[in-house]
Protein backbone atom coordinates (compact mmCIF):
# COMPACT_ATOMS: atom_id res chain seq x y z
CA UNK A 1 0.00 0.00 0.00
CA UNK A 2 2.96 2.04 0.97
CA UNK A 3 4.30 1.49 -2.51
CA UNK A 4 1.15 2.52 -4.33
CA UNK A 5 1.24 6.14 -2.16
CA UNK A 6 4.96 6.34 -3.42
CA UNK A 7 4.45 6.37 -6.86
CA UNK A 8 1.21 8.46 -6.84
CA UNK A 9 3.56 11.08 -5.05
CA UNK A 10 6.29 10.25 -7.43
CA UNK A 11 4.28 10.73 -10.43
CA UNK A 12 2.41 13.80 -9.58
CA UNK A 13 5.36 15.27 -8.87
CA UNK A 14 6.73 14.38 -12.06
CA UNK A 15 3.79 15.75 -13.75
CA UNK A 16 4.12 19.11 -11.86
CA UNK A 17 7.65 19.54 -12.92
CA UNK A 18 6.29 18.98 -16.68
CA UNK A 19 3.85 21.70 -16.51
CA UNK A 20 6.52 24.07 -15.16
CA UNK A 21 8.71 22.83 -17.86
CA UNK A 22 6.37 23.73 -20.53
CA UNK A 23 4.86 27.02 -18.86
CA UNK A 24 8.46 28.10 -18.92
CA UNK A 25 8.96 27.39 -21.90
CA UNK A 26 6.24 29.05 -23.66
CA UNK A 27 7.13 32.11 -21.68
CA UNK A 28 10.89 31.74 -23.14
CA UNK A 29 9.22 31.37 -26.74
CA UNK A 30 7.18 34.81 -25.63
CA UNK A 31 10.64 36.89 -25.07
CA UNK A 32 11.84 37.22 -27.82
CA UNK A 33 13.93 40.80 -29.60
CA UNK A 34 11.59 43.36 -29.80
CA UNK A 35 13.18 46.55 -31.71
CA UNK A 36 16.55 45.76 -30.49
CA UNK A 37 15.50 44.86 -26.86
CA UNK A 38 16.03 41.55 -25.35
CA UNK A 39 12.39 41.28 -23.26
CA UNK A 40 14.57 38.37 -21.52
CA UNK A 41 16.66 41.12 -20.31
CA UNK A 42 13.82 44.21 -19.80
CA UNK A 43 14.01 45.77 -16.51
CA UNK A 44 11.65 48.33 -16.62
CA UNK A 45 13.86 51.06 -14.78
CA UNK A 46 14.58 54.44 -15.52
CA UNK A 47 17.74 54.30 -17.94
CA UNK A 48 16.23 51.09 -19.65
CA UNK A 49 15.64 51.16 -23.29
CA UNK A 50 11.54 50.55 -23.63
CA UNK A 51 10.47 47.82 -26.42
CA UNK A 52 7.77 48.96 -28.99
CA UNK A 53 4.35 47.46 -28.02
CA UNK A 54 1.28 47.38 -28.85
CA UNK A 55 -2.15 47.14 -27.52
CA UNK A 56 -6.01 48.03 -28.98
CA UNK A 57 -7.58 50.96 -27.91
CA UNK A 58 -11.52 51.56 -26.82
CA UNK A 59 -12.65 50.78 -30.40
CA UNK A 60 -9.90 48.08 -31.25
CA UNK A 61 -7.92 49.84 -33.17
CA UNK A 62 -4.31 48.93 -32.37
CA UNK A 63 -1.75 51.56 -30.70
CA UNK A 64 1.80 51.57 -30.91
CA UNK A 65 3.60 52.48 -27.50
CA UNK A 66 6.62 52.59 -25.69
CA UNK A 67 9.66 52.55 -28.27
CA UNK A 68 10.80 55.79 -30.15
CA UNK A 69 8.33 58.50 -30.44
CA UNK A 70 8.44 62.41 -31.55
CA UNK A 71 6.71 63.31 -28.19
CA UNK A 72 7.60 61.79 -24.57
CA UNK A 73 4.96 59.11 -23.37
CA UNK A 74 3.18 58.47 -20.24
CA UNK A 75 2.39 54.79 -19.58
CA UNK A 76 -0.14 54.53 -17.13
CA UNK A 77 -0.94 51.45 -15.80
CA UNK A 78 -4.46 51.25 -13.73
CA UNK A 79 -7.43 49.37 -12.98
CA UNK A 80 -11.13 50.61 -12.16
CA UNK A 81 -11.29 48.99 -8.82
CA UNK A 82 -8.17 50.49 -7.86
CA UNK A 83 -9.03 53.32 -5.33
CA UNK A 84 -5.65 55.41 -6.07
CA UNK A 85 -6.16 55.30 -9.42
CA UNK A 86 -9.35 56.87 -9.21
CA UNK A 87 -7.22 59.61 -6.81
CA UNK A 88 -5.06 60.30 -9.97
CA UNK A 89 -7.58 60.21 -12.75
CA UNK A 90 -8.79 64.22 -12.69
CA UNK A 91 -4.85 64.84 -12.21
CA UNK A 92 -3.81 62.49 -15.73
CA UNK A 93 -6.99 63.97 -17.61
CA UNK A 94 -5.24 67.65 -16.66
CA UNK A 95 -2.04 66.61 -17.76
CA UNK A 96 -3.48 65.46 -21.16
CA UNK A 97 -4.92 68.48 -21.70
CA UNK A 98 -1.91 70.77 -20.72
CA UNK A 99 0.75 68.56 -22.21
CA UNK A 100 -0.97 67.34 -25.26
CA UNK A 101 1.40 69.10 -27.70
CA UNK A 102 4.70 67.87 -26.33
CA UNK A 103 3.76 64.72 -24.65
CA UNK A 104 1.06 61.45 -25.19
CA UNK A 105 -0.63 59.67 -22.34
CA UNK A 106 -1.49 56.41 -22.72
CA UNK A 107 -3.66 54.57 -20.15
CA UNK A 108 -3.19 50.94 -20.18
CA UNK A 109 -6.21 48.74 -18.11
CA UNK A 110 -4.44 46.15 -16.58
CA UNK A 111 -7.81 43.84 -18.50
CA UNK A 112 -6.77 40.94 -17.36
CA UNK A 113 -6.93 41.74 -13.44
CA UNK A 114 -10.04 44.18 -13.98
CA UNK A 115 -13.75 43.72 -16.08
CA UNK A 116 -13.71 45.71 -19.26
CA UNK A 117 -16.99 47.00 -18.51
CA UNK A 118 -16.17 48.68 -15.23
CA UNK A 119 -12.96 50.29 -17.53
CA UNK A 120 -15.16 51.57 -19.77
CA UNK A 121 -17.63 53.17 -17.61
CA UNK A 122 -13.94 54.41 -15.27
CA UNK A 123 -13.20 55.92 -18.33
CA UNK A 124 -16.50 57.57 -19.27
CA UNK A 125 -17.04 58.57 -15.84
CA UNK A 126 -13.71 60.68 -15.85
CA UNK A 127 -14.09 61.81 -19.48
CA UNK A 128 -10.75 60.59 -20.57
CA UNK A 129 -10.33 62.07 -23.80
CA UNK A 130 -6.40 60.27 -24.01
CA UNK A 131 -5.38 56.77 -25.47
CA UNK A 132 -6.62 54.14 -23.05
CA UNK A 133 -5.12 50.84 -24.17
CA UNK A 134 -6.52 47.37 -23.04
CA UNK A 135 -4.07 44.59 -22.09
CA UNK A 136 -6.64 41.70 -22.04
CA UNK A 137 -4.21 38.79 -21.65
CA UNK A 138 -1.85 40.59 -19.17
CA UNK A 139 1.43 40.54 -21.22
CA UNK A 140 2.34 43.86 -21.11
CA UNK A 141 1.66 44.39 -17.40
CA UNK A 142 4.07 41.33 -16.91
CA UNK A 143 6.74 42.74 -18.99
CA UNK A 144 6.45 46.33 -17.38
CA UNK A 145 6.82 44.08 -13.74
CA UNK A 146 3.99 46.11 -12.68
CA UNK A 147 2.47 44.43 -9.33
CA UNK A 148 0.87 47.42 -7.87
CA UNK A 149 -1.85 50.27 -9.75
CA UNK A 150 -1.00 52.76 -10.58
CA UNK A 151 2.09 52.49 -12.16
CA UNK A 152 3.60 55.08 -14.14
CA UNK A 153 6.55 55.06 -16.99
CA UNK A 154 7.62 58.29 -18.53
CA UNK A 155 9.19 57.57 -21.82
CA UNK A 156 11.64 60.48 -23.83
CA UNK A 157 11.74 60.55 -27.49
CA UNK A 158 14.40 58.16 -27.78
CA UNK A 159 12.23 54.86 -26.57
CA UNK A 160 14.21 55.65 -22.97
CA UNK A 161 12.47 54.74 -19.67
CA UNK A 162 13.14 58.35 -17.92
CA UNK A 163 10.99 57.68 -15.10
CA UNK A 164 9.00 55.01 -13.04
CA UNK A 165 6.48 56.21 -10.27
CA UNK A 166 4.91 53.40 -8.62
CA UNK A 167 1.59 54.82 -6.80
CA UNK A 168 0.34 58.22 -6.76
CA UNK A 169 1.88 61.72 -7.20
CA UNK A 170 0.48 65.06 -6.90
CA UNK A 171 -0.17 67.08 -10.32
CA UNK A 172 2.76 69.32 -9.40
CA UNK A 173 5.38 66.60 -8.93
CA UNK A 174 3.92 65.23 -12.28
CA UNK A 175 4.13 68.78 -13.87
CA UNK A 176 7.67 69.07 -12.33
CA UNK A 177 8.78 65.54 -13.81
CA UNK A 178 7.42 66.35 -17.23
CA UNK A 179 8.78 69.62 -17.54
CA UNK A 180 12.09 68.17 -16.09
CA UNK A 181 12.34 66.18 -19.53
CA UNK A 182 10.70 68.20 -22.64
Amino acid sequence: MKRIYSIIVIALLLASLGIYNYIDGRQSEAMISNGGVSLQEFKPKAGQLSPSQQLPDLNDQVINFGSAQPKLQLINFWASWCGPCELEAPDLQKIHEKYSDSLVLYGVNATHNDRERQARQFVEDYKFTFDILFDREGDITNLYKVGTFPTSFLIDQDGVIRERINGVITLTEWERIIEQYM
